[in-house]
């Protein structure tokens, strides 16, 4: 996988993970200060609790930024140290909280040894709950309720979800992954269509000069005007593919603005965006040639350096007009080829704007109608 799709990926994660700091942290905290009020009776089981709920509150914070590995060690040891201290000490039988809650995070940054880590830590709580039994202040049964049945049992739930919450991230991580995998793969087919279209020019070409060459240097001592014949003709060959592959260079062969439209539309489509082409009316060759080298240099340019999910696509009468979200920077990107080709479309009278607001991204070029100002038949909605 590319840096950038690298990139893509941490930044989708990020932004769920974002988004689970801002929907959870509140419940989290309110959580801690609701336990340790409830439970500290005296100024000094506040002292021995806070550490606890303050341990799993980092943890869940530094979770989210994807940095919990600098501070696993002390917010487990943290936690830990409060669960038997508030069982034993101060009576509370909550103060499995924090221990609960940072344990079950934590267990992601030993993927290895995880199930065994996560028996460690039932069983911690289990066994601190149950030396409870030790403190003679309530009966057996509320004990092995209250401080081993529903610890144990709610730790058990909270690892499950934190497990399948981390299993969500890795399956997003990997879906990630293929949508960059199939927007890379369509790049590479464009590079291939234009290696062929390369080929097609210049391979026959090549071929046929190599051996009109070979003919020249063998008429040169015996038929002089033949070779000279035969070299004329090799430098208007050679001009003629020189003109054809400057053409091809800076996009500029005839298209089918159809055919473009049905490729950037399956080029999309296998990159894992959704596309959505309005044809609002038929336009005249003259001006369909120059629109799909916009649409398939716009085309490219969305597959390289966009996150995109959706495209629209919208051909009028005079120009076309392509809109994609997924924009990733602030600033408008410097985009060579589409500032090549503004040049051509005003040399036409007409009009390329490339402009970036509201989080989408939108390319439309403008070309004055033609001569006969005929308007093509409508054909409505395109597919999606």
């Amino acid at each position: 996988m590319t840096g950038g799709s690298r990139r893509f990926t941490e930044s989708t994660q990020g932004r769920l993970r974002r988004l689970n700091l801002v929907t959870s942290l509140p419940p989290v905290v309110f959580a801690a200060v609701a336990l340790v009020y409830l439970d500290a009776r005296v100024w000094w089981h506040v002292v021995v609790l806070v550490p606890g709920a303050v341990a799993a509150v980092v943890a869940f914070e530094r979770w989210t930024a994807n940095d919990l590995a600098r501070f696993a060690l002390p917010c487990v040891v943290v936690a830990a140290a409060v669960w038997p201290l508030g069982a034993l000490v101060t009576g509370s039988p909550n103060a499995y909280w924090g221990i609960c809650a940072v344990g079950s995070l934590v267990l992601r940054e030993v993927p290895r040894w995880w199930r065994q880590a996560a028996a460690g830590l039932f069983a911690y709580v289990a066994l601190v709950g149950a030396a409870r039994l030790l403190v003679p202040h309530d009966g057996v049964r509320q004990t092995l309720v209250n401080y081993v049945l529903i610890p144990t049992l709610l730790t058990v739930l909270v690892t499950v979800a934190t497990v399948l919450g981390e299993r969500f991230f890795d399956l997003i991580r990997e879906l990630e992954q293929t949508r960059e995998s199939e927007a890379e793969l369509a790049v590479v087919r464009e590079r291939v269509r234009f290696a062929g279209d390369l080929h097609d020019i210049q391979g026959h070409t090549l071929h046929v000069v190599k051996l009109k060459i070979a003919l020249a240097r063998k008429l040169l001592d015996s038929d002089t005007a033949r070779a000279d014949k035969e070299l004329r003709e090799t430098y208007a060959l050679v001009s003629g593919t020189i003109a054809e592959t400057k053409e091809l260079a800076h996009a500029q062969r005839r298209l089918n603005l159809t055919a473009e439209i049905e490729n950037a539309k399956n080029l999309f489509e296998a990159a894992g965006i959704r596309v959505r082409v309005s044809r609002e009316a038929e336009v005249d060759a003259r001006a369909g040639e120059l629109l799909g080298q916009v649409l398939r240099e716009t085309t490219t340019n969305i597959l390289r350096h966009a996150q995109a999910t959706q495209v629209r696509i919208t051909l009028g009468e005079s120009g076309i007009t392509i809109v994609n979200d997924g924009v990733t920077t602030a600033v408008l990107p410097e985009l060579r080829g589409l500032a090549a080709l503004r040049q051509r479309v005003a040399d036409d009278g007409g009009e390329l704007t490339v402009e970036q607001r509201d989080g989408r991204f939108w390319t439309a070029a403008v070309l004055p109608p033609s001569r006969d100002g005929g308007v093509g038949s409508t054909s409505g909605e395109g597919v999606r």
